[in-house]
């Protein structure tokens, strides 16, 4: 190994090149401060390479796939419907190379420099980075840590060519005949119904009491309803035991109700949460203070207990999303550069991509009662918008969650077509503090998903149009 004679002096590290390091290192870029990002592995970390993107294109191949053999209650039926998943594949990865590449150019246009190799942290201003050939120190003056996070290994199902996390799910080569799914939660919810449109048996098995924490329970009923539609068999509080590879796949044995049962199938797929890479970069080394999750603890504008040291995204406390992680950089890189940016997160959408879709802004009901606040809640259904009826897609509601005392708009919640797109109107609403009446009196246009937030907004006014009050 070879090792740099001199250390480099920078301006701004940003270590970690996922969707929170590099639109840090942009934004501080465009602050004028000189900025290189480290990291030892593709660039959009794993949300564009192994993650978000390439799950939303599986799941879309899904629909595609589900969507041709055609929809006998509107008259349209097919034939020797086939799928060539070898080229869902390519196509997968043709999407994710044009982000891929595109992050790689807007990091060179923003003239941030590109450094690969892993990173140690020697000191508060000094780290090294090294890869297979050579070792090279570099001191910084500020540094922003986005090292992001690696899928939960269960001590009792050790990944394998048949026992899988997300990215081994991902990247199948063909479609499974039977796949168990270890963890109800967005990533295992979202993974097993596009893998149940191809026409996979699907069992999941959730430890909870339901699936997808975190979303109400009239939610994620619904969901729950679609995946018994499309042969999907979800089993709550079951404890998975182990596994046994055999030579055609897996046998699972779990246990419920105190009784113990085996499941074979080609796959199992475990997502039972995600632990952020905080180990072995050196953190103890200079002295960075963890939680006892292993989270680095930060204070409001993302500065750790060392002044010059930032921290985003999955290795510090909150939801594992990547559009907080984006969030918390331009608010690291922000501060570095002087200015008065804090972290806000009321208005922080969560989303999943389950059928129907679910996504939550602001305050639940529940949330907002036991924060003290006295409120009030409006529901529309998509079965009365003429939209959702056209696309024969109306299993759904939107709730929205106001103050009473003045009707300031607090929270929402939809479950159904579009919600991962409408949820951005209601994130808006809450963070430019709107009230139900001033979204009652924004003219949506007709026929559109988006007017069941107006419709909403009629009924929390007390001046619903399209239902009996």
């Amino acid at each position: 190994m070879v090792v740099g004679d001199f250390p480099i002096e920078l301006d701004t590290l940003v270590v970690g090149a996922g969707p929170g390091g590099y639109v840090a290192a942009i934004r501080a870029a465009q602050t004028g401060q000189k900025v290189t990002i480290v990291d030892k592995g593709a660039l959009g970390g794993v949300c564009l390479n192994v993650g978000c993107i390439p799950s939303k294109a599986l799941i879309q191949a899904g629909h595609r796939y589900e969507y041709a053999h055609g929809s006998d209650d509107m008259g349209i039926k097919a034939e020797n419907v086939s799928v060539d998943f070898s080229k869902v594949q390519e196509w997968k990865a043709s999407v994710v190379n044009k982000l891929t590449s595109g992050v790689e150019g807007l990091l060179k246009g923003n003239k941030v420099d590109i450094v690969k190799g892993e990173v140690y942290f020697v000191d508060k201003n000094t780290v090294r980075v090294m890869d297979d050939k050579s070792s090279q120190t570099y001191t910084f003056k500020n540094c922003i840590i986005a090292t992001g996070s690696t899928p939960i290994e269960l001590p009792t199902f050790k990944y394998s060519e048949r026992v899988l996390d997300s990215t081994g799910a991902l990247n199948l080569k063909e479609i499974p005949e039977k796949m168990v799914v270890i963890g109800g939660g967005y990533v295992g919810t979202e993974l097993g119904t596009a893998y149940a449109n191809f026409g996979t048996k699907v069992t999941i098995l959730e430890g909870a009491s339901d699936i997808i924490s975190g979303f109400e329970k009239q939610m994620t009923s619904l969901v729950k309803r679609n995946l018994k539609k499309k042969g999907v068999e979800v089993v709550t509080e079951a404890m998975a035991k182990g596994v046994e590879e055999t030579k055609d796949g897996v046998k699972v044995t779990y246990e419920v109700k105190g009784k113990e049962e085996t499941i074979d199938a080609n796959y199992v797929l475990v997502t039972v949460g995600r632990r952020p890479n905080t180990k072995e970069i050196g953190l103890e080394q200079v002295g960075i203070e963890l939680d006892d999750r292993g989270l680095i603890k930060i204070d409001k504008q993302c500065r750790t207990n060392l002044e010059n040291i930032f921290a985003i995204g999955d290795i510090v406390a909150g939801p594992p999303l990547a559009h907080k992680a984006s969030y918390e950089g331009k608010v690291a890189a922000e501060a570095i550069a002087g200015e008065n940016a804090e972290i806000d997160y009321l208005a922080i959408p969560a989303v999943v991509f389950s059928e129907p879709e679910l996504a939550s802004v602001g305050y639940t009901e529940a949330e907002a009662k036991e924060q003290g606040f006295e409120v009030s809640s409006a529901k529309f259904p998509f079965a009365a918008n003429g939209r959702a009826l056209s696309l024969n897609n109306s299993d759904g509601f939107l709730k929205l969650v106001t103050r009473k005392e003045d009707g300031l708009l607090i929270g929402a919640q939809i479950a159904g077509p579009g919600a991962s797109d409408m949820v951005a109107e209601l994130g808006l609403a809450i963070e430019a503090g709107m009230t139900a009446e001033d979204l009652a009196l924004t003219i949506h246009a007709h026929p559109t998903l988006g007017e069941i937030v107006m419709e909403a907004a009629e009924v929390a006014i007390g001046s619903p149009i399209h239902i009996i009050k």
